[in-house]
Parts: C-alpha cells; sequence; structure tokens
C-alpha cells in the first residue's frame, strides 16, 4: 500500500511475534535486516525497551556524502506487537520520519509483519527540497520484510 507520505510493506513471516520482535528490537541486528543499503553498524544502544530510548547507527550513502551516523528515538514500543522509532542526523531532533513496525500473530507459528516508512510529519520545506521523498523505496521495505525474515528463522 502507498499513498504520498507514507510506504507499507507487509509479509508472513514463519515464527511467533516474541521471536521476531526479539530481533527487530536489537539494534546490533539492524544492519542485516536493512534493504536500503544505508545501515553499517550499532554505534551505541542497547536492545530497545521503552519510548524515549535512543541508538545511534553508522550509516553510508550518497545523499548524505559518504558516511554519516544517525539517531534514533524510540517513539512506540508494545512488546511483540510494535516497535517504531523517528530517524534524525545525529545530535540533531528527528525532523519528521518515521518507521514503524507491527506485528500481528496468525496462530502459534507465524506472524504477519507489517513495516511503514512515513514522513507525513516532515515540514521542513529545506529538508524536503533536499531529500527527495520516499529516500528508500518500496522494494527496499520488502527486502527487509525478507531479511527479517531469514534473520529469524537463524
Amino acid at each position: 500500500m502507498t499513498d504520498t507520505r507514507r510506504l507499507t510493506v507487509q509479509r508472513t513471516i514463519d515464527a511467533p511475534p516474541a521471536a521476531v520482535f526479539d530481533v527487530l528490537s536489537n539494534p546490533h541486528r539492524h544492519p542485516e535486516l536493512d534493504g536500503s543499503g544505508f545501515v553499517r553498524s550499532l554505534d551505541q544502544g542497547d536492545r530497545l525497551q521503552e519510548t524515549g530510548q535512543v541508538f545511534r547507527m553508522n550509516m553510508a550513502g550518497d545523499h548524505m556524502g559518504g558516511d554519516y551516523q544517525t539517531d534514533n528515538v524510540v517513539t512506540g514500543l508494545d512488546p511483540n506487537h510494535l516497535i517504531a522509532w523517528q530517524t534524525a542526523p545525529a545530535g540533531q531532533e528527528p525532523p519528521g520520519w518515521e518507521w514503524l513496525w507491527e506485528l500481528e500473530a496468525k496462530g502459534t507459528d507465524a506472524t504477519t509483519a507489517t513495516l511503514t516508512y512515513d514522513w507525513s510529519k516532515v515540514s521542513d520545506p529545506e529538508l524536503l527540497a533536499k531529500i527527495s521523498f520516499p529516500l528508500v523505496p518500496q522494494s527496499a521495505l520488502e527486502e527487509s520484510l525478507g531479511a527479517l525474515a531469514a534473520a529469524v528463522a537463524r
């Protein structure tokens, strides 16, 4: 599903929500889940356990002139059901885009995972002129879901 300010993809993963959430809540695992190719490694942070928690990622991309870091502020967390964060250049306030993972049990051994990339709260005209949203295409989100399924299977 797409609209003009968010992309959403969905996939059924052959694992219970607790196993899927265990991978998503560990920022050390995020590089292996990233379909965009921007995420390199965790710089600092612990397992995601509460809203307001911040984790810093090492990133790379031409859109930022090479290597850079992001601070990610957890905006939603409901164990085994939901995890979300807003991303910002390191040391800055989030400008309004958010990553949202929603998990729904399908029986005892499967989970419908929904990934939404939402930039609807970005209002800075300079940022909107600089970044052509969506920076991450729908195909990269689909790759992230495939990577999540593979990571949970390990």
